[in-house]
């Protein structure tokens, strides 16, 4: 079976869980609403961003870093659909994706008013249509992404996605191939993973109705810095006002409390919500806020959002009182580099003792990743392509000895 590696944001795994799609092929005229006697509550009322400033109030001390990381994978995840976000093909012939379905395919439309996606039912002249327009992007494009679109206050996925790898329109992963439908809610615990904020209309974990004028999209400085506008005003006050920073600095919190700032979205979709979407604070015990489920060392873990989860198991994570994300990971960079990841793992293990190394020699140094943290298919996330399941594959984070690795030429 073809192996495809495209983008696969959280977003779709919980979106689709929250949302059993129907098999009937007929079109919708409009998403139906969801029905709040079947939703689960949260027993707090959706929060403000309060506190928040935004990441331009950071530029004037961090330039740097903020420059650098408008240009990562966590900042460009969500953005608003224009020409610089959307990374698909609307010319002729590279906009149509045709089905399994002889009576189905898509069109990929764009024009002066933005981008739109549109479902053709019928064998010509016998047609009929749906078109909506992509308000919303998933993803960075590096890989992959995905659409949503606005129904009034609800939001909602579109059928078609689109992968760089393969270079065309594909079918959003978990649609079925040959089928059109527009009504998959996004929740909020989808969005919590892919922005900074979106203030929901409704106390409800599956509701997909939010304030149309109040979101932030990508993951900003705040997610992981916590709030900053105490921060803000101490500092440009002359002299600074007290010693205290009133900012979150991760690196400087427990190794526990550092992997919840990542785990909130790395360490898988979560069994039960114990306060609304987006009310975390870095810092806090992540428990406070979601439980994502018990942890057994024995059990298997999917390679898709389960980052965490697969660290914990590695022997390389269990031997160090310290070891974090941080440890080899950047955030504020763009990292795609298996080289510079390479000399992260060298730090402590040396070359000569890769049982490559009377193979190889010396160059294995430049590829410990793909030998030691291969790419692996999801057993989760499926995509439909042409009629047939494709698992794609995700880089697992269980460090240690896969017999059936090799490492392939430095990135």
């Amino acid at each position: 079976m073809q192996v495809i590696d495209v983008a696969l944001p959280l977003i779709l795994i919980c979106s689709a869980q929250a949302f059993a799609q129907s098999q009937d092929p007929a079109p919708k005229v409009e998403p139906a609403r969801s029905s709040h006697s079947s939703q689960s509550t949260v027993a707090r009322n959706p929060i403000a961003n309060a506190g928040f400033v935004g990441d331009e109030a950071c530029r004037s001390c961090h330039q740097h870093k903020l420059d650098t990381y408008y240009r990562t994978a966590h900042r460009l995840t969500s953005q608003t659909a224009d020409k610089n976000s959307v990374v698909g093909g609307f010319d002729e012939g590279a906009n149509i994706l045709k089905t399994s379905n002889p009576n189905l395919f898509f069109r990929m439309d764009e024009n002066e008013k933005g981008f739109f996606e549109t479902a053709v039912w019928g064998t010509p002249p016998d047609t009929w249509s749906r078109t909506e327009r992509l308000d919303l992007v998933i993803g960075s494009g590096g890989k992959g992404q995905s659409y949503l679109f606005w129904n009034e206050d609800e939001l909602f996925q579109l059928p078609l996605g689109y992968s760089t790898v393969m270079g065309q329109w594909i079918n959003a992963p978990g649609y079925r191939d040959g089928i059109a439908k527009f009504d998959r809610p996004i929740i909020p615990r989808c969005l919590e993973c892919h922005a900074t904020y979106f203030k929901a209309l409704e106390p409800l974990s599956s509701s997909n109705r939010y304030d149309r004028t109040n979101f932030v999209l990508g993951i900003s400085c705040e997610r992981c810095h916590g709030a900053g506008r105490e921060h803000v005003v101490r500092l440009s006050s002359h002299p600074p006002a007290g010693s205290d920073l009133a900012i979150i600095n991760p690196a400087k919190l427990s190794r526990d409390r550092q992997f919840e700032v990542c785990s909130q979205c790395h360490g898988g979709q979560g069994v039960r919500e114990l306060a609304p979407a987006f009310s975390y604070v870095p810092g806090q015990p992540l428990g406070n806020y979601i439980d994502l489920g018990p942890v057994d060392p024995k059990a298997d873990a999917d390679v898709h959002g389960k980052q965490v989860v697969l660290l914990e198991k590695s022997r390389c994570f269990q031997a160090s009182a310290n070891m974090s994300c941080a440890t080899c990971h950047d955030v504020h960079e763009p990292e795609r580099n298996l080289a510079a990841f390479s000399q992260k793992c060298l730090t402590c293990h040396k070359v000569e003792k890769c049982g490559m190394y009377p193979k190889l020699g010396s160059e294995i140094a430049s590829n410990c990743i793909d030998c030691h943290m291969p790419n692996q298919e999801s057993k989760v996330v499926f995509v439909d392509v042409n009629g047939k399941k494709v698992n794609p594959q995700f880089r697992t984070h269980w460090i240690k000895i896969y017999p059936s690795s090799s490492p392939s030429q430095p990135q």
